[in-house]
C-alpha cells in the first residue's frame, strides 16, 4: 500500500482496528485482480491523508479475508464501508466519486 496512513485489515484484526476503534473507520474491501478497484484506490489513499487524526481508513482484501467480507455480505467490490462505533453507518458499492466519501467523511470527522 502506497500511503502509511491506511490500515492493512485482516480478519485477525478487524475487530480491534474497526468494531472497538474510537474513531470511524472507512473500510475499502477489494481484490488484487480487481480494476475498479485500483480505480478508487488514489481517491482511498488522498483520503486517509486528508482524514488523518479523524477517520481510520484501512484496506481489506476479499480473496485473503473470507470471514469478515461474508460477515458484511461483500458480493461485489469495491465496496467501501464507513464504520462509527462498530457500526457499518454507510456502504458504497463501485467506484465512486471523491465528493461522495467527502460528504459522509465530513459527517463523523471529529
Amino acid at each position: 500500500m502506497a500511503s502509511d496512513a491506511i490500515l492493512e485489515l485482516t480478519d485477525a484484526n478487524f475487530d480491534a482496528e474497526v468494531i472497538s476503534s474510537n474513531q470511524p473507520v472507512l473500510v475499502d474491501f477489494w481484490a488484487e485482480w480487481c480494476m475498479p478497484c485500483r480505480m478508487v484506490a488514489p481517491t482511498i489513499e488522498k483520503l486517509a491523508d486528508q482524514y488523518q487524526g479523524k477517520v481510520k481508513v484501512g484496506k481489506l482484501d476479499t480473496d485473503a479475508n473470507r470471514e469478515v467480507s461474508v460477515k458484511f455480505g461483500i458480493s461485489a467490490i469495491p465496496t467501501i464501508i464507513l464504520f462509527q462505533n462498530g457500526e457499518a453507518v454507510k456502504k458504497f458499492v463501485g467506484v465512486t466519486p471523491e465528493q461522495d466519501f467527502v460528504v459522509e467523511l465530513d459527517k463523523v470527522a471529529g
